[in-house]
Order: C-alpha cells, then structure tokens, then sequence
C-alpha cells in the first residue's frame, strides 16, 4: 500500500463516514497545493522523433522540413499525416466555471486543464494542449465571441477541440457556434463528456434493478451544462420524454417557464420545457414520490437532497448525486434511505462517475478516423460501449462503472465511437473495429511504457513520502485528530 493509500486510510479508521469525507477533502486539498509546487504542474514536451543531432536536424528542421511545409500548403490534410496535429487536442478554456469553484480567473483553469491534459496522455495516448483563453472584456466580463474567435483561429493546430469549464449559457452558445464553424471534433467534455459516463452508469444501473430506460420515471434535478445534455443523450438512447422530470432553482422545466430561457444557446433548454413530463410537478420532492431514478447535478450538499425525498422514490431506487467536492446527498444516506444503487462523482466512494471514462476514449475514436464532429449517435454508443464493458467485468449496485485506471475502457469506446463516425458518415478516414482498438491499445500501452522509463531513469519521481505526511498532518490538525504515525 503506498503513502497516498496510508493516509486516506488512516483518515477512514479516525472519523464516522460523513466527518471522513470532509476529512479527506481537506487533505487532497493540501497536497495538491504541495504536489503542484513541486512539480510545477502536471505537463511537459519531450520529442516523438529520435535521433535528434546535427545531422538528424537537417531532416526534423532546415532544411529538410521546408518539404513538409511545401507539402501541407499543397494539400491540407497532409498536415494530419506529416505533423502531430492528428494526434493533438486543444484543450480550451475562459475558466469561468471551473469545477465547484466558479470563476477562477482566466489563469485559474490551468490546474485542471493540465490534469485533462494528463489523463488523455494516459488513458487515450494522445497529446493535449491546455489553453486558458482570456476573452474578457475591460469590466472583467467574459465575451463568447472572443472566446470563438481564439479557438477557430487554432483549427490549423488540432485534430480536435476539447471545451471546459466554461459558464452558461456561453458554454452552448461557443460549443454550437465552433461546431458549425470547424471541420474537426469540437467536444464539451463537462456537457458532453459527464452526460455519456451518467448514461452508461444509468444503463447498468437499471440493469441490476431489473428495469429498462424506455420506462423508467426519471428525474433531474438542476439544468446545468451536464443534466442538460443528460437528457439529450437519454431522449436519444430511448427513454420516454413523458417520463422526464427536469428542475432547476426555480421549479420544473415546463412551458410556463421556457421565458426563463430566452436567448442564445437556451435552445434546447426551451425544447426541454416543452417536451418533458416537468410540468405535472410542483417541487421536485413531488416529482421524486415514486420515481425510479434521480440524477442530481446541482448545487453542493450535503443536504441539497433530503433523505425523504429519497425514501419517497419507488423500491430499488437508484440516486446519482454529482456535485463536486461534495454531493448532494451522501451515499451511505442516499442507500440508508431506500436507495439500492448511488453514485457520486467522487473517487473516494463506489460508482464514480468519471468523464475521464468518456473523453479519452471518445476523441482517441474521433481522431484515428479524422471524424469532423463528434454526434450525439457517436455519445450514446461511447456510453454502451462503457456500460458493456463494465459489465464484462461483473455487475453489482456498487460497481455500475469501471474504473477510471481500467485499460481496456478506452480502446472499447474509441471503437464504438468511430463506427458510429463512419456509419453516419463523420469520418474522413474510416477504419474498422478492431484496428481502431488495436491502434489505442498499442498507444496506451506505448505511453506508460515511456513513463516507466522516466521513472527508472530518474527523471520523474514519485511524490515524496514526506509530502504526503504533511498534508495529513495539517489536515488532522484542523480536524483535531492526531498527527500521521504511518
């Protein structure tokens, strides 16, 4: 057990489950800070072409590469075959919503645009470049236009755009006006990305308790970027609208209040309000009175959710509690309650839900088939390929999802995804199944192998031990417990 595991233990053995949790909290919290400092982030550039010396620069840079450029002016879509930039994501943001924290600051979202960064490196074996994008103006307000003008000016760089972070309705707003504008991937991975792993956790979840989506009574409360495109990618896999309650802080989702939702990038919001079941109720404690399912992706609890309101649901009910650093409703309450499954978007607890589930399978997929968007077909099948896959390694209510270190996680969505792209006709480059998955295994695989021997070689360390003792300290100190004794 190393240093990390220790400690997270230690803290579980000194405190009930929901002091634990803050406990936790505080600690990652400190040893992030201490962690950063001493890496001073989480990225850096080493070459992908050997050997580099004097000789070798005359083909990597003058005069040699003049042919590569001569030959992308020519041809623009050599530009995939002759550089990285088939292999390359953007990853972009104005870090006006950055995690549970809000506005950040345009240089606030670097933290988690790094961490993005690193886990596509990792776990899709392909190159990211974080972008923190200052589109405000001189009171400090952001302004989209800006924000799309900055990302469709890089399109020459990238094989695919990665978005995050961003506030509504800005976030709908840029998604829509890049996707129509750009010939390549332009993925919102908070939207997007959340809504897929929610799927594909929802599909499992139904499963281990006997029902189907196209009869489940199911109920989101808040309308944010992630529940919103939930309900987009449920309509798409099947489910009845009659059956979708949708509240945000002012009520239901209903025609009566589409007014709320006047303007750009509120389409499918006032779609939503037209469609869904919402309106049949007052409250969402009224909508979740024998409901099957609730999704919550809405403000921090704990006690944003009642434990009534979950003693209310139908038996065997399933409680997805999403907010970040803390949910909603804990999920030891969510199953005292009555709940058979709940899930958080934490790692700490079972059944996380992850994006790093989704994205660096869905754009490995979009990118080895040169796709030119990624489709709410190409989402669905990303979250069936996740679903299945989690279930051929065994399901049960506390495992509805792999986990996010699983291997095989993202050479089975990339696959799925880039069927999809060919069979609706996305993709420039078609390839089938099993070369797509070979292709993503062998870059995973390609990735950790040069990161051991980084390690080995001395020039990528672990966090020190010590370090880890630290941030424990601290945190049991302000927790009035005992210090760390290992």
């Amino acid at each position: 057990m190393g240093e990390l595991e220790k400690a997270l233990e230690h803290i579980g053995r000194r405190f009930d489950p929901s002091k634990a949790s803050a406990a936790r909290t505080d600690f990652l919290y400190r040893l992030a800070l201490l962690a950063h400092r001493h890496f001073a982030g989480k990225l850096q550039v080493l070459p992908s072409a050997w050997p580099v010396d004097a000789r070798w620069l005359s083909v990597w840079y003058t005069p040699g590469v003049s042919a590569v450029s001569r030959a992308v002016r020519d041809d623009q879509d050599a530009s995939f075959d002759l550089t990285g930039r088939g292999s390359r994501v953007a990853i972009a943001t104005d870090s006006t919503r950055v995690l549970g924290d809000g506005d950040c600051t345009p240089p606030g979202g670097m933290g988690v645009m790094e961490g993005k960064a690193l886990l596509m490196k990792i776990l899709g074996g392909f190159d990211a470049v974080p972008l923190c994008i200052d589109d405000r103006d001189a009171e400090g307000r952001p302004v989209p236009s800006r924000m799309i003008e900055a990302v469709a000016a890089l399109e020459p760089s990238f094989g695919a755009i990665n978005l995050e972070d961003i506030s509504q309705p800005a976030c709908y707003s840029v998604l829509s006006a890049l996707q129509r504008r750009l010939s390549i991937p332009v993925w919102h991975d908070d939207a997007q990305g959340t809504a897929c792993v929610t799927l594909a956790g929802l599909l499992n979840a139904l499963e281990v308790t006997g029902r189907k989506l196209d009869s489940a009574k199911i109920v989101l409360l808040g309308s944010g970027a992630s529940n919103s495109t939930t309900a987009r990618l449920l309509l798409s896999a099947g489910m009845d609208p009659s059956l979708l309650r949708i509240f945000d802080s002012g009520g239901p989702l209903c025609a009566s209040r589409a007014g709320r939702y006047e303007g750009e990038g509120w389409e499918w919001h006032r779609q939503l309000c037209r469609i869904t079941g919402s309106g049949s109720f007052g409250s969402p404690a009224e909508a979740l009175s024998g409901a099957d399912v609730l999704v919550a992706a809405s403000r921090p609890g704990p006690g944003t959710v009642p434990r009534d309101w979950v003693s209310g649901m139908s038996k065997e009910a399933i409680v997805f509690s999403l907010a970040n650093p803390v949910p909603e409703i804990y999920p030891d309450e969510a199953l005292a309650a009555g709940a058979a499954v709940a899930a958080t978007g934490r790692g700490d607890f079972p059944n996380q839900v992850n994006n790093a589930l989704a994205f660096p399978g869905v754009l490995k997929g979009a990118l080895l088939v040169r796709a030119r968007g990624i489709s709410d077909g190409m989402a669905v099948e990303a979250a069936r390929a996740l679903a299945a896959h989690a279930g051929s390694g065994g399901l049960s209510r506390h495992r509805i999802l792999p986990e996010i270190d699983d291997r095989g996680v993202a050479p089975a969505v990339a696959s799925a995804v880039a069927m999809k792209a060919v069979d609706e006709g996305l993709a420039r480059r078609p390839m089938d199944a099993g070369g797509v998955e070979s292709v993503t295994r062998r870059d995973v695989e390609a990735v950790q192998e040069a990161c051991l021997a980084l390690v080995a070689s001395g020039s990528l360390g672990p966090v020190p031990g010590e370090m880890v003792d630290e941030a424990l300290r601290l945190a049991l100190e302000e927790a009035g417990q005992d210090s760390f004794q290992g």
